[in-house]
């Protein structure tokens, strides 16, 4: 049905239309008028020549436009009446087309041959008489419309193909923009932030080195210097992920550090317990495999959730809890609060009054990007006090499909 549609709005595929329509019209005429009744049979013969010249139309528009003006002088030699209203309209139709189909000067020579022949039957028929210049003064103009359709047509083509040059051109641009903007963050990530990364790694795996002899006995604190400085290496590691990414990813074929994803959320809770918080993971449900963006926004939720009860409760204990559901991953982060009297990363004083917490992210930003990161998905992040501790929990439908 869709071909069909389409080959019925290409202009070339008129005379294929009007063929059979032309027949049909030209045997209605001589069955409806009582002048043309008498000579049927002859009639049927033209309409027949009708649908004949206009296939020939379709395919060859020069001849065929001078072979539906021969209808004339056939119903002359078969002793019928003519031209008729069919014939006529079957003339200006073939000439328009011919003005539509052809070269300017092609097609003024094919409705030349048209109006030679019309005027040359009437001649040996009636003789000088009005006729002579009626068929010029129709077939002509209907060439013109023709010309008209045509250039209208070639007009909407050019437009067409200026939108789409125009739109390439604005997308072009916007492309470029972009990548001159990922360049510039790269570039300012590269030289600023992993740099700084880099020499604070540096620095702290020197000054395990330097207190080494102070560490004997003392696991615990060479396990959280170990700490720091193995997550320093990772996040320059993933800070040049990001670089290359923002480049070109892969181009440069550097090492690239493992991809964030909720299946290594045992590590961040290894790293936080290094930095001296009691916190254990807990897992429910079958573990499986989750759409990398939503993946990696978990991940990101369970680190930024630990490091707010790092930053706010200090010495306390923390639970992590991931339930697989199945069209759902649930995370849930849970802390008591902490030691009123330990000391907090960061200064403290972020939402905190007396040592206790009167809401988690007053000053900064970690509940917020979380929020964000689960709305994405179209899930849910949920906050709330209990008692001296806080719960963060996120909702994130896994049903959905995600880039």
């Amino acid at each position: 049905m869709l071909r069909v549609r389409t080959l019925l709005r290409d202009p070339r595929a008129f005379p294929v239309v009007a063929a059979p329509v032309l027949g049909a019209l030209g045997v209605v005429e001589a069955l409806a008028d009582t002048e043309f009744r008498a000579h049927l049979s002859q009639l049927v013969v033209v309409a027949a020549w009708f649908t004949v010249s206009f296939l020939v139309l379709a395919r060859f528009p020069l001849v065929g436009t001078v072979a539906v003006a021969c209808f004339y002088p056939l119903t002359a030699l078969l002793g019928a009446p003519g031209p008729g209203g069919t014939g006529l309209i079957a003339v200006m139709l073939a000439t328009g087309y011919a003005g539509f189909a052809l070269s300017s000067r092609l097609s003024l020579v094919a409705v030349t041959g048209a109006v030679v022949v019309f005027v040359a039957t009437d001649l040996a028929l009636h003789g000088l008489a009005w006729d002579t210049v009626f068929f010029p003064a129709v077939f002509y103009p209907a060439r013109w419309v023709g010309r008209l359709v045509r250039r209208e047509q070639e007009r909407s083509a050019q437009l067409v193909e200026m939108a789409a040059a125009l739109d390439a051109q604005r997308e072009a641009s916007v492309e470029a923009a972009a990548r001159e903007e990922r360049t510039r963050i790269a570039r300012e990530v590269h030289d600023a932030v992993a740099h700084s990364v880099s020499v604070m790694t540096l620095q702290i795996g020197g000054l395990r080195r330097q207190l080494g002899p102070l560490l004997e006995g003392r696991d615990a604190e060479r396990d959280v210097l170990l700490g720091l400085e193995r997550l320093g290496r990772e996040t320059v590691e993933e800070l040049r992920s990001l670089v290359g990414i923002l480049r070109e990813p892969g181009a440069d074929g550097a090492p690239t550090a493992p991809a964030p994803s909720l299946a290594r959320a045992d590590d961040v809770v290894n790293d936080v317990r290094a930095a001296g918080l009691d916190v254990r993971l807990e897992v429910g449900g079958e573990p499986r495999d989750l759409p990398r963006a939503l993946d990696i926004s978990a991940y990101r939720i369970v680190q930024e959730a630990l490091t707010n009860v790092l930053r706010h409760a200090p010495g306390g204990r923390a639970t992590v809890r991931v339930d697989y559901g199945n069209d759902a991953v649930d995370i849930r982060v849970t802390d008591d609060g902490g030691h009123p009297d330990a000391v907090r990363l960061g200064g403290g004083g972020d939402g905190h009054e007396n040592g206790h917490r009167t809401g988690r992210g007053a000053g900064g930003h970690g509940i917020v990007g979380m929020t964000e990161r689960a709305q994405m998905f179209g899930g849910t992040l949920t906050t709330r006090r209990d008692g001296t501790g806080f719960e963060v929990h996120a909702h994130l439908p896994t049903n959905r499909s995600w880039a």
